[in-house]
């Protein structure tokens, strides 16, 4: 039997609204699959948190597995996917309902809740993607 994929994602955002990165970790087993850390513009830190899991279902998806644990070091993200807390903020919202049809093409989902210890990888990963953005805008790089 093929061990499920563990997908480890994190958003983060400087500013809240700020400069935001999101970082995903696909791993099998103790094989690390795929690594993402990249920029995604000025949000808030939940929209971010958001993103990281759509990508990281994206990524689950194109590599063909149909068996995917997500690890998020947000509660509010996990709690709310889980049904345990209503999404009441209008920008989540589409994000939470696209995330929802993403899950509904996997044959089986379970998600939990890490503490940030847990997710480093992801983490470092989310800021990598931030850092990336504000070195290539600053002045000595720009073209």
């Amino acid at each position: 039997m093929k061990t499920k994929f563990e997908v480890y994602v994190d958003g983060a955002s400087r500013g809240n609204p700020g400069e935001a990165g999101i970082g995903i970790v696909i791993k099998q087993g103790n094989k690390i699959l795929l690594e993402v850390g990249s920029y995604i513009g000025k949000t808030t830190n939940n929209i971010a948190e958001y993103m990281a899991l759509i990508r990281g279902l994206e990524e689950a998806i194109i590599m063909g597995d149909e068996d995917v644990k997500i690890i998020s070091d947000s509660e509010l993200l996990v709690k709310q996917i889980k049904g345990e807390y209503k999404v009441k903020n209008q920008g989540l919202k589409p994000l939470y309902f696209h995330a929802k049809e993403l899950i509904k093409k996997l044959k089986s989902f379970e998600i939990e809740h890490a503490y940030r210890e847990e997710n480093k990888h992801a983490d470092k990963l989310a800021n990598r993607g931030i850092d990336s953005h504000s070195i290539k805008d600053s002045p000595l790089f720009s073209s």
